[in-house]
C-alpha cells in the first residue's frame, strides 16, 4: 500500500486498485488515461473530457474509461463534498493473465471496440453495488487488504464490465487477435502527440518488443522516423495553406526544436519551409 498526503489531498493504492480522496474542497487534477479503469463514484465529481465531449460523474455513478490518450480526467469536489472515488487500474500483465484462463471457444465473436471510450454502466446494478461498498473500508489506511483480496476484487471487475456489454472484450484484450489496435491508424490521430514508443505500445494493446515487430510488418520506417516523416508532411500542407507562421505550425504538429525540424524539413523536402510556400 501507498499513501500519499500533499496539498490537502490524500490518495491510497493498493496494488493495481487506487483509492483517491480529496479533502480539499478546492482542489481539483487533472491527468491522462494510460489504463483501463473502471471508477466508482462515492462523492465528488469526475469530470471527464473525450474530445471535447465533457461527461461528468458523480455520486453512485459507475463508468470504464478505456486507455486513450486523448481522454483527459479531473477530479474535483462537488456541493461541498470531496472527491472520493475508487478505481481499479487494469493493467496488460492483469489483462493478459485473465484472458489466458478464458475458454477462447466461448469468446464472443461479434465482440467490437467502440469508438467511445467512456461506457457508463447502471448505477443500482447489485453486482457493481456489492463489489464497491465492499472495498469501503480501505479508505481506511489502518485497513490493508491481501494481495489475494486485492486480485479477487480486480477479477469481479472485469466480470462486472464483460456482463454488461460482449464489446467490452474488445477493449478489455485488445492486445489479442482479432481485437488489437490498428497501430496506423492509432500514430495517425496521435502523431502530434508527445509519447514515447513505450506508450505508443500501451495505447494500441501490445508489448514494446510485439509493438516493434508489428510495425515492422506494415512499414520499412521505424516507428519513430514514421512518426517524424508524418509530422513534416502535415507541416508542409499546412505551410502551402499560407494561413500561419511556420514556427507556430513546427511546434503545433510535435516538434520540440526548431533547428532540428528545419534540418529535417530539408533533408525530406530539399528546401527550407518558408520554400515550399
Amino acid at each position: 500500500m501507498e499513501a500519499n498526503n500533499s496539498n490537502g489531498i490524500n490518495t491510497l493504492r493498493y496494488s493495481d486498485i487506487f483509492l483517491a480522496m480529496y479533502f480539499n474542497d478546492g482542489t481539483s487534477c487533472l491527468h491522462r488515461n494510460h489504463s483501463h479503469v473502471l471508477v466508482y463514484m462515492y462523492s465528488g465529481e469526475l469530470e471527464i473530457n473525450e474530445r471535447e465531449k465533457i461527461t461528468r460523474l458523480r455520486k453512485g455513478d459507475c463508468a470504464f474509461i478505456r486507455k486513450d490518450f486523448g481522454v483527459q480526467l479531473t477530479k474535483q469536489a462537488y456541493k461541498g463534498e470531496q472527491f472520493k472515488a475508487i478505481f481499479l487500474m487494469f493493467t496488460p500483465k492483469f489483462l493478459r493473465e485473465f484472458y489466458n484462463k478464458l475458454d477462447k471457444d466461448k469468446l464472443p465473436e461479434g465482440a467490437r471496440r467502440s469508438k467511445v471510450s467512456l461506457c457508463k454502466l447502471p448505477s443500482n446494478r447489485p453486482d457493481i453495488v456489492s463489489l464497491f461498498e465492499s472495498m469501503t473500508p480501505y479508505f481506511n489506511s489502518d485497513i490493508q487488504p491481501s494481495e489475494d483480496l486485492l486480485n479477487l476484487k480486480m477479477t469481479e471487475g472485469v466480470y462486472v464490465l464483460l456482463n454488461t456489454d460482449i464489446n467490452l472484450y474488445a477493449s478489455l484484450f485488445d492486445f489479442a487477435e482479432p481485437w488489437k489496435i490498428d497501430i496506423l491508424a492509432f500514430l495517425e490521430k496521435n502523431y502530434m502527440n508527445d509519447l514515447s514508443l513505450k506508450e505508443i505500445a500501451n495505447y494500441t494493446g501490445r508489448s514494446l518488443a510485439t509493438f516493434k515487430r508489428d510495425f515492422k510488418k506494415i512499414s520499412d520506417l521505424t516507428p519513430q522516423k514514421w512518426i517524424i516523416r508524418r509530422r513534416l508532411e502535415a507541416v508542409r500542407a499546412l505551410v502551402r495553406s499560407g494561413k500561419r507562421k511556420v514556427t507556430e505550425i513546427c511546434f503545433d504538429v510535435g516538434f520540440k526544436n526548431l533547428s532540428h525540424f528545419s534540418k529535417a524539413y530539408k533533408e525530406m523536402y530539399g528546401c527550407s519551409p518558408a520554400g515550399s510556400v
